[in-house]
Parts: structure tokens; C-alpha cells; sequence
């Protein structure tokens, strides 16, 4: 007779273990959960199908969602949001990653370096986009006097209309691109020093270090920054909103921003709408994403 069973048999199944905290002891988390979260959910639920202003509300079904996607722009603010969340989203894992590198390196004041860098994300949004506006004025602004001290000349950043758009995810990228490097600098110093000694031994060079060691144990960092950012760019507007206001025109309207202007016209039914069409657009695009990303990282 052995402590699994008698010899030869199956072992017997260990017992469950269970949680050294009463049920109870969720409750807290469960009610501040249920009133920040569920419950303005099932109320924009509600509030999505009726027409109503601060002091009554008549029902009138699907007839927001019905007008809200016949919105002459709104397809060029779904494109527009599509196009920024990637661009965004894009540049902050690369741009990360790298500068995760180098400050992972044995570099002076490397220390420093990582405030310099994570320090745009403390920054209020809307001052930077106050900031970023007087800065890329077309005439006035110092970066296109700066260009212009060299000879160039500056571009409309903000005015031009094929340009207004990506000129703001720029500056989303500077201000946002803090948070994925601290990110990454997490994954790089958890990967142990083994492998790299290991290498060094092969006589590995250091992009062969970073082809083959740092980048595939660095993927779950990846994912974490793909995901948060994806989201982030999905539903902005505080920034283009300062900067833009969704122009020149409707050049960088996004989803969020026509929502904006439908609560400013008093449309609030219809624009309650339009935030039941952004959570269903983030779900249908970042779920999927998810699911595939951490798919690959399991079967890796």
C-alpha cells in the first residue's frame, strides 16, 4: 500500500485545493464591478434604443443604430480609425522594442534615458496636443522653422487633409511610446542571462543575440503592447480632438470624434448609439486578435 493507492493501480486524484479566502471576500470587488462597469453597460444598453435628454426618455428601438450608420462620414471615421490604431499600434512595438534594447544595454545613464523616454506618458493628453498644435503651425510653428533653417520647407502637418491624420498618430506615438518600452524592458531583463552566455560561447553576434534570443522570449511583452495599443488607437479622441477637432474638414474623423458631435448637437439617443457601434467594432476586431496572438504564443 503506497500513498497513491495500491501498487499498480491508478494513482488517486490529488484533492482540490482550495482558496484560503471565504467567498465572501470577493463581494467588494464584485459591487464596485457591477457599479462602474455592468451597470452603465446594461444602461447605454437601454439608453441606445430610445431618444432621451436629462429629464425623460421614449423608446423607439433600433432606430439610432439605423441613422447612426447612415452617417455620411461615418465610414470615413471607421477607415480612419482602422488606419490610426494600426499605424499606432505598429510603431509602438517597434519603436519600443528597440529602445528597450538599448536601454537594456550597458549604456551611460541609462537609468536617466528611461525616465526621458516613459516621461511623455504622465503628461496630460491634452496638453500635448495643445503643444503639438503650436508646434506644427504651418507658418509659425518651430518644426517647420526648423526645416526651414535647412532649407526645406514644412509640410501642412495639421492642415493638410492627407496629412492631418497621420501627423496625430505621430505625436500619439511619442507621447505613448513610453509605456510599451517599459513593457518591453520587463520581458528583456525576465529573459535569463543563460541563453545570451550560451551564445556568446557560439561566437553569436549581438543581432543574432536579438534575431534569436531576445525577440521569440520577448513575444509575450508583444502581445501585451499589440493588445493595449490596438485598443488605445481603436478608441482615441482626446487627442485628436485637441489637435484637430476630426479636420481639415472630416480628414481625421474617427469613430469616437462623430460620437463627439453628436452628443455636442444634442443627439444624445444617437450618439449612445454610436457608443454601443464602437464597442462592438473594438470587440469584433480585438477579440479575434487576441485569440490568435496567444494561439501562436501556446503553440510556441
Amino acid at each position: 500500500m503506497t500513498e497513491t493507492g495500491v501498487a499498480g493501480a491508478a494513482p488517486l486524484p490529488a484533492m482540490k485545493r482550495r482558496s484560503p479566502y471565504p467567498g465572501w471576500f470577493f463581494l467588494p470587488a464584485a459591487i464596485i464591478y457591477g457599479i462602474l462597469f455592468l451597470l452603465p453597460t446594461v444602461a447605454s444598453l437601454y439608453f441606445s434604443l430610445t431618444r432621451w435628454n436629462l429629464f425623460s426618455s421614449t423608446f423607439i428601438g433600433f432606430d439610432n443604430f439605423a441613422q447612426f450608420l447612415r452617417e455620411p462620414f461615418l465610414i470615413k471615421g471607421l477607415i480612419n480609425t482602422v488606419i490610426y490604431a494600426l499605424v499606432t499600434s505598429g510603431l509602438k512595438v517597434v519603436l519600443g522594442l528597440l529602445l528597450a534594447v538599448l536601454l537594456t544595454s550597458q549604456i551611460r545613464a541609462r537609468g536617466y534615458l528611461r525616465s526621458v523616454v516613459f516621461f511623455p506618458v504622465l503628461v496630460s493628453t491634452v496638453g500635448v496636443g495643445i503643444t503639438f498644435t503650436v508646434l506644427m503651425h504651418p507658418t509659425q510653428g518651430m518644426i517647420n522653422e526648423g526645416l526651414a533653417l535647412l532649407g526645406i520647407k514644412g509640410p501642412g502637418w495639421l492642415v493638410d487633409p492627407n496629412l492631418a491624420l497621420f501627423s496625430v498618430a505621430l505625436v500619439d506615438v511619442w507621447k505613448g511610446v513610453g509605456l510599451a518600452t517599459v513593457i518591453y524592458i520587463a520581458g528583456i531583463v525576465a529573459i535569463p542571462k543563460d541563453y545570451y552566455e550560451a551564445a556568446r560561447i557560439d561566437g553569436a553576434t549581438s543581432f543574432q543575440n536579438f534575431l534569436y534570443i531576445t525577440l521569440p522570449l520577448c513575444r509575450p511583452a508583444t502581445v501585451t503592447v499589440i493588445i493595449l495599443s490596438f485598443i488605445g488607437g481603436l478608441r482615441t479622441f482626446d487627442l485628436i480632438w485637441a489637435m484637430t477637432r476630426g479636420g481639415p474638414g472630416f480628414a481625421s474623423d474617427t469613430v469616437a470624434s462623430v460620437i463627439y458631435k453628436q452628443y455636442q448637437a444634442g443627439f444624445y439617443g444617437l450618439s449612445t448609439a454610436g457608443n454601443v457601434v464602437l464597442f462592438i467594432l473594438i470587440a469584433v476586431l480585438v477579440v479575434p486578435l487576441t485569440m490568435l496572438l496567444n494561439r501562436r504564443e501556446g503553440h510556441e
